[in-house]
């Protein structure tokens, strides 16, 4: 299951977890977040158990954009216990994100 990701629930959910989260900063309008979300709908229910996915929509948490300086959109980046670990920005194939959660 994916999370929204909010300014309000950001520190408990990404800051200050202890273990890895995969997060989609996405809007409504992006052609290519939208061929991306089923990929990560999918990773979120098959890691499940290991992997907690967040999705941020940029229009909606602006300050959440600025903090991770996201200028393009799709853009995944993964966060181990707090820090990040890793970003990619456009569109993947869920191999590659899958590569990249494993890394």
């Amino acid at each position: 299951m994916e999370l929204t990701i909010t300014k309000e629930n950001f520190d408990d959910e990404v800051r200050n977890y202890k273990g890895t989260v995969l997060l989609d900063l996405w809007a409504s309008w992006c052609g290519p977040c939208m061929m991306l979300s089923p990929i990560i709908e999918e990773i979120a229910e098959e890691y499940k158990d290991n992997v907690k996915v967040g999705k941020i929509n940029v229009d909606e948490q602006p300050e959440l954009a600025a903090a991770f300086r996201c200028e393009s959109i799709p853009m995944i980046v993964l966060v181990k216990d707090g820090a990040v670990h890793n970003i990619t920005v456009g569109y993947r194939e869920k191999k590659d994100i899958i590569k990249m959660i494993k890394a």
